[in-house]
């Protein structure tokens, strides 16, 4: 299922979620014009679990080098299709988020919701030796608020089945439950990768 727009109107320009998304466009772009820089850039500003509790008596990781990619991790991507996803949900589902809660308390809870994701990914995965970027976990966070705020705003959607594919509106609590519903037990059966497999932070997510 992929959401097209909501039902539920911006009172006032979310021009918060819309600075989110242009810098993460433009964390992207600068990722692209890295080249064969781009491996090293990603595990140094991205989530790596086996660096982030490395004993603090490794002399080359400073405290700020465990705590910035908590933050930065949430700007980067790992290709065009994860930023246009991330940035399409939070186009649709940030805007009115922020316009209940403010601008400044969007943007500090956006943040919280970014870091509180990267917590779950390390405690779930504290072995990993991959960089785990993404705004997903962040975006996460605003999609359950607004599962929690907007429970009867319905969101239209395009919805593929097998060769065929329609557009219908759904129940937005409908929606986000399946989503969250998808992410659980994916985190459950994909439950076996080791420290060096690739994949998806489906405990961000739910995190």
């Amino acid at each position: 299922m992929i959401p097209l727009k909501d039902n539920i109107p911006s009172r006032s320009v979310p021009f918060i979620n819309y600075t989110i998304i242009l810098i993460n466009l433009l964390c992207f772009l600068y990722q692209l014009s890295l080249g064969p820089h781009l491996e090293q850039f990603l595990y140094t500003w991205g989530v790596v679990p086996a660096q982030f509790f490395a004993p603090l008596s490794i002399g080359h990781l400073h405290l700020s080098q465990r705590i910035l990619p908590l933050f930065t991790s949430m700007f980067l991507h790992g290709g065009w299709l994860h930023f246009l996803g991330n940035m399409l949900y939070l186009y649709i589902f940030g805007d009115n988020v922020e316009d209940r809660l403010g601008h400044a308390r969007y943007l500090l809870f956006y943040l919280l919701c970014g870091v509180l994701a990267a917590a779950a990914h390390l405690i779930t995965n504290h072995d990993s030796r991959l960089p785990t970027i993404g705004a997903s976990g962040a975006i996460a966070g605003v999609m359950g608020a607004y599962f929690f705020l907007y429970p009867y705003a319905r969101v239209v959607t395009l919805i593929f089945i097998f060769f065929f594919f329609d557009i219908v509106e759904i129940p937005a609590f409908f929606f986000l439950a399946f989503w969250f519903i998808f992410q659980f037990l994916s985190g459950t059966i994909i439950a076996t990768q080791d420290a060096m497999s690739g994949g998806v932070a489906w405990w961000a997510h739910i995190g």
